[in-house]
């Protein structure tokens, strides 16, 4: 099997990076820098008119959706154990949290845009900023309570579904406080321990989306 992912350094392809790393499978990396344009070049819209990644390559398919690609390569892969079949106990709850790392995702996506793709403060509104971390907050409870058992991972040992929530969970700690999250911060602190997670971070010196460790909260009192 021929696998080439397109990445970018803090991007969601870190996701699919994550998983690559778990399964310890032979994959070409391309990395693209988030802000050159590169990714808007004609040459990238071949793989991706949206201009976005992750864009994973299988054997000449083109993959899109990163939660497709978790489902598909913990299938092509399940020897690892990090996937459901269909049919099998916990197939269910496990597409579940494939996908609720979307659910996730769109609020670190518009908090990331409104902090620090709007760069101008009179294009921001501190009023979604509040309201986007508040909902980035409430959506990050279920995996609160999903952890509150005592187990390790969302599914009891480690799957697919903890590198897609696992990165989302990594980003949303630059905007919301993990002080009454406990059970989330110390499962962050498990994943960023793993060995695929390290190798998949960032080398030092890369251009990164993230250049404050927390984005504070507006006071929306005065706007």
């Amino acid at each position: 099997m021929n696998i080439t992912l397109h990445h970018a350094h803090d991007s969601r392809s870190l996701r699919v990076l994550w998983l690559l790393n778990e399964l310890g499978v032979d994959f070409t990396l391309v990395v693209h820098d988030f802000f050159d344009k590169s990714l808007r070049s004609p040459d990238y819209a071949k793989l991706s008119l949206a201009g976005r990644v992750p864009m994973l390559v299988i054997d000449g398919t083109v993959m899109a959706e990163s939660g497709a690609m978790v489902e598909y390569l913990c299938e092509m892969f399940p020897d690892a154990g990090f996937g459901r079949a269909a049919g099998q106990v916990g197939r269910l709850e496990w597409l579940d949290w494939v996908h609720y790392a979307e659910t996730i995702g769109q609020h670190c996506a518009n908090l990331t845009q409104s902090h620090i793709m709007l760069r101008e403060d009179w294009m921001k509104s501190k009023t979604l900023q509040r309201l986007e971390a508040k909902r980035l907050e409430r959506v990050l409870t279920r995996v609160e309570q999903q952890l509150s058992d005592g187990r390790d991972y969302l599914l009891g040992d480690f799957s697919g579904a903890d590198c897609g929530v696992g990165y989302g969970v990594k980003v949303a700690a630059r905007f919301v406080r993990f002080d009454h999250l406990p059970y989330v911060a110390a499962y962050f602190e498990r994943i960023a321990a793993r060995a695929a997670y390290q190798a998949s971070l960032p080398p030092k010196g890369a251009q990164l989306i993230y250049r404050q460790e927390f984005y504070e909260m507006p006071d929306v009192q005065n706007g």
